[in-house]
C-alpha cells in the first residue's frame, strides 16, 4: 500500500513502526499497521503531528491518514485479522493465544516490508506481552534489524504513532465495510 516512489529511498536505511487497533474488545477485526520511511526522514515525522490514534478525534485522524498516504517519503502496510480467524486460532485444539497472534502479525509485516526490498535498520514496536521476550524473539528472527519494543510506543515514537493511525483508520474502514455488507444482507 506504500507509494510507487518507494524504490527511490528503499535501499537507504529505513525505520518502521508497528501498532495495532481493535485488540481491546475483539468484537470485530484486529488490524496491525506499520509505517516505514527513510531514517533520514525521522525528524520530519515529528513535524507531521502524528499521535496515538486513541488520542485523536476522528476528523483529525482521517486528515493525518490522508496526509501520510500522499507523502512519497512514507510507506505503509496492514494486516487485517478477521474475527473468524481470531476465534478459529484461539479455539482450535492447539490454541494460539491473542499475544501469539499479535506477534505473528507484526512478524509478518516485517517480513513483507523486507521482502519488498526496504532496508529496515530499526523497527519500533508497541509491546504485546513481556517486552524483553518480545524484543528477543524479533531480534532472533531478524538479526540485521535493531528492535525497540516499548509500552506506549504509539505515544512515544512518531513512526509508531503513524502506524497507529494507519491501523485505526483501516480498522474503522473494515468495520464500516462489514456493517455495510451486513446491512446489505438484511435488505
Amino acid at each position: 500500500m506504500g507509494s510507487s516512489t518507494l524504490l527511490k529511498w528503499a535501499s537507504k536505511p529505513c525505520i518502521m513502526g508497528i501498532d495495532e487497533a481493535g485488540r481491546g474488545p475483539v468484537l470485530g477485526p484486529m488490524v496491525y499497521g506499520c509505517l516505514y520511511c527513510p531514517l533520514s526522514y525521522q525528524n520530519t515525522l515529528v513535524t507531521l503531528k502524528f499521535a496515538d490514534s486513541k488520542t485523536l478525534k476522528e476528523e483529525k485522524r482521517e486528515e493525518l491518514f490522508e496526509n501520510l498516504k500522499a507523502d512519497t517519503s512514507i510507506g505503509w502496510e496492514v494486516d487485517v485479522i478477521s474475527p473468524r480467524e481470531l476465534s478459529a486460532k484461539m479455539l482450535k485444539k492447539e490454541k494460539i493465544n491473542l499475544n501469539e497472534i499479535s506477534h505473528n502479525s507484526a512478524i509478518g509485516l516485517v517480513r513483507r516490508v523486507l521482502g519488498m526490498g526496504v532496508l529496515l535498520s530499526e523497527v519500533f514496536v508497541d509491546t504485546v506481552g513481556d517486552t524483553e521476550k518480545y524484543s528477543t524473539k524479533l531480534s532472533e528472527l531478524f538479526p540485521g534489524v535493531k528492535f525497540l519494543v516499548a509500552k506506549r510506543a504509539d505515544s512515544l515514537y512518531p513512526v509508531v504513532s503513524g502506524a497507529s493511525i494507519v491501523a485505526k483508520e483501516l480498522l474503522c474502514r473494515e468495520q464500516t465495510s462489514v456493517e455495510l455488507h451486513s446491512h446489505t444482507h438484511k435488505l
